[in-house]
């Protein structure tokens, strides 16, 4: 047994890292580095890492510790998870779970998780200015209120903004003490 793997069993307690169990277990070091040390490997069994090795054999029932693993005080174990919870598309654990900046980079050093970003909505005001939630951003139009007794005339400042979660081509703010929804196309963030 080597002295990594001595370590990486105390540190477990010499069960998997991530699912807990206790028999076939393997040093799985963290790419994109190659260097076998504690601080950028993992415990696991060795049919787990044959799956990370081999996407296409993904079992995702053998998986179900990434729920508690997430937590793991250890920062390799949870690179390790969110890489995992991203390759599964779990976006419930990942949006629970916290990397710092640099952890977060670690974790996506595999490519793991780049998909996710392809498909998400991206709200854009009228000239391709990404929006986020809090923004302020003012009118570039008159826009008629449905429902209401006013129009929201072209230059009225709408702050903290919320955005709409599955339309990109629409957000919700106040306007004249009203909240309202607006076309993306018709605002222009401000600075």
């Amino acid at each position: 047994m080597s002295v990594i793997e001595r370590k990486l069993k105390d540190r477990s307690g010499s069960v998997c890292e991530i699912s807990g169990t206790e028999h076939d277990l393997v040093v799985y070091v963290l790419p994109p580095t190659n260097e076998r040390t504690v601080e950028n490997s993992v415990l696991i069994a060795k049919h787990l890492k044959d799956q990370i090795e081999n996407p296409e054999t993904m079992n995702e029932n053998d998986w179900r510790g990434l729920s508690e693993s997430m937590w793991n005080e250890h920062l390799p174990v949870q690179i390790l998870s969110w890489r995992m919870l991203a390759r599964l598309k779990n976006n419930d654990l990942l949006d629970m779970m916290y990397l710092d900046e640099e952890a977060l980079e670690w974790a996506k050093a595999t490519g793991e998780g780049a998909e996710e970003d392809e498909n998400k909505i991206v709200h854009k005001d009228s000239n391709g200015v990404i929006l986020q939630d809090g923004d302020s951003v003012v009118l570039v139009k008159d826009l008629d209120v449905k429902g209401a007794t006013f129009t929201a005339k072209r230059g009225a400042a709408v702050h903290n903004i919320k955005l709409v979660w599955d339309d990109a081509n629409l957000i919700e703010g106040r306007v004249e003490n009203q909240s309202i929804y607006i076309l993306t196309q018709y605002v222009k963030k401000t600075k």
